[in-house]
């Protein structure tokens, strides 16, 4: 059954589009810092392991709450991995130990999705007149900015 949600449905598909987006930009995250988690080394190896492990926790429920809201105005999420390489602005960093190294690359992702979300935030808003995906969007930036901020303050 279709959502009724007083907002025309050639606006949600276009929310849908760019919320999908999102979403693969959040999954492709999460599995660049599952990948240090896993391959972090070094003298303090355990608290960048539990560093990590916060982070794409976060992720993880932030990823649900994308794919769930796609749901809610009424579509459907793109669930493939082929797909999520095809939507995100992410990009593949090479393979790197170096915690420097690590944290510049997720550092970079992070701001990468913040510049999005502030986009999106008055795209839906004022473009497509859906306040609840704005105002969802907006509580992401918040998220993402602390969990920046947090990098930021590893790199010194």
């Amino acid at each position: 059954m279709k959502a009724t949600l007083g907002i025309p449905e050639n606006h949600l598909q276009l929310v849908a589009v760019e919320l999908n987006k999102l979403l693969a930009d959040e999954i492709v995250l999460y599995v660049k810092t599952r990948n240090y988690h896993w391959n972090i080394e070094g003298s303090n190896f355990h608290e960048m392991h539990l560093f990590y492990e916060q982070q794409f926790m976060q992720l993880d429920e932030i990823m649900d709450q994308v794919a769930e809201r796609i749901r809610v105005i009424g579509h459907y999420t793109e669930a493939r991995l082929v797909d999520y390489l095809k939507l995100t602005n992410l990009i593949e960093q090479p393979y790197t130990k170096v915690q420097d190294n690590q944290l510049k690359n997720l550092l970079t992702s992070h701001e990468t999705i913040i510049h999005s979300l502030r986009r999106l935030i008055t795209l839906f808003a004022d473009v497509h007149k859906d306040l609840g995906s704005s105002d969802f969007v907006t509580q992401l930036l918040g998220r993402h900015e602390t969990m920046a901020w947090k990098i930021r303050a590893y790199l010194g």
